[in-house]
């Protein structure tokens, strides 16, 4: 091989490096740092609607500590998203994930490309150890009432058919739902959330432009 083709194999081999390198520091800032993302469900409404855009945290993941109640939070979506009275276990309320994702590949697919993973937005209500009571349209957290500014003022609060409705939060969990209380799929039907399924804190909104800023 000449001189020449050497160097030329050289040059296309360090585009390769570089690419592969570029691509692993965007997989590893999306995954731990931070990604934007679209609002693409009305269960948070009206302090998010349909169609805004977000910037996630996501060190959650590397600080492993629990969000703070009254946080908008990001978060796997459980398999089994609706339980019966029948079906539920009180005793130990804690959102069932059974995904059967066995190989490298499918991991990766799944938990980094987020390729056929869904995820759900919603406020953190509830902490570990609280009792949380959800009782004539009010929440209840160790017998207070939770002042929830951020709803409108004609929401209440009901069970939505859930179980999940007078429990005590298990240790690393959350017990969280949507702003719009009547369109949300959340603790009340499936549970608390573990904290190893928590994906990312919403910090910013960037558009519309005019809404510009930290959410809350």
């Amino acid at each position: 091989m000449d001189e020449e083709k050497k160097i030329k194999i050289k040059e296309i081999l360090e585009w390769v490096y570089c690419i592969v390198i570029a691509v692993v520091l965007a997989l590893l800032v999306r995954y731990f740092i931070g990604t934007p993302t679209i609002v693409q469900q009305p269960s948070m409404f009206p302090t998010l609607k349909e169609g805004q855009r977000l910037i996630l945290n996501r060190t959650i993941r590397i600080t492993h500590t629990l969000p703070k109640r009254g946080e908008i939070i990001t978060f796997e979506a459980p398999s089994k998203s609706y339980y019966s009275a029948a079906e539920a276990d009180l005793s130990n309320p804690i959102a069932e994930y059974n995904h059967n994702i066995n190989s490298l590949f499918s991991k990766f697919r799944y938990y980094i490309l987020e390729i056929g993973k869904d995820s759900y937005i919603k406020r953190v209500i509830g902490l570990p150890g609280e009792h949380v009571k959800i009782e004539n349209g009010k929440v209840y957290i160790n017998g207070e009432e939770l002042q929830e500014d951020y709803l409108e003022p004609t929401v209440e609060t009901d069970s939505l058919n859930g179980p999940f409705t007078d429990i005590v939060v298990p240790e690393n969990c959350v017990f969280v739902m949507g702003d719009n209380r009547t369109q949300s799929t959340d603790s009340r039907r499936f549970g608390c959330v573990p904290l190893e399924k928590i994906e990312s804190v919403v910090w910013i909104r960037f558009w519309p432009l005019n809404l510009f800023g930290k959410v809350d």
